[in-house]
């Protein structure tokens, strides 16, 4: 599976990404707002393998991004999948990525799911301290239903993407 943007394509991991992963996730200042985790590529690799049954079933969903030359640009799952809603992350971008990498992806992840998984909203954390994703995602029309001492919970529907998604498509 491929989705296909103007300017990237997601498409879905496969066990020869591991080290790709790994690279992106083991970088200090990116894996600065991800949740810890102790990996390498071959425990990578292991945990690929399983994702892979559950992207099987449906269940997860799991995209290297890539340049149209296939460059890999970053990474970005849809996980936790609950009744009519989603939540997405493990959002990673390279550091020489053009400007409309983050927002293409973010598109391409609402189309995705809104319309061909057919969810009606999405859930997800952001750390409190990644301040520049926050705002992102309030000028988007998320909206924080709850907080801990370290994260902001958002809430986004369709409605409220289809909203505010061509003030975005320009910028691409």
């Amino acid at each position: 599976m491929i989705l296909v943007k103007k300017n990237i394509n997601l498409r879905l991991v496969s066990l020869d990404d591991a080290e790709f992963i790994v690279k992106l996730r083991s970088d200090e200042r990116k894996n600065k707002y991800l949740n810890k985790a102790d990996i390498n590529t071959e425990k990578q690799k292991e945990w690929l393998k399983l994702y892979k049954e559950r992207e099987k079933l449906r269940q997860e969903f799991y995209f290297v991004i890539e340049a149209k030359d296939e460059t890999k640009l970053g990474l970005v799952r849809l996980y936790d999948f609950k009744g009519d809603s989603f939540c997405w992350g493990s959002f990673i971008i390279v550091d020489e990525a053009p400007f409309y990498v983050a927002i293409e992806t973010v598109l391409a992840v609402y189309d995705f799911a809104f319309y061909e998984l057919n969810f009606k909203q999405s859930h997800f954390d952001v750390r409190k301290q990644n301040k520049q994703v926050v705002d992102f995602h309030k000028r988007f029309g998320a909206l924080i239903v709850g907080e801990d001492e370290q994260n902001y919970y958002f809430n986004i529907s369709l409605k409220e993407y289809e909203k505010n998604k061509k003030r975005y498509e320009r910028f691409i």
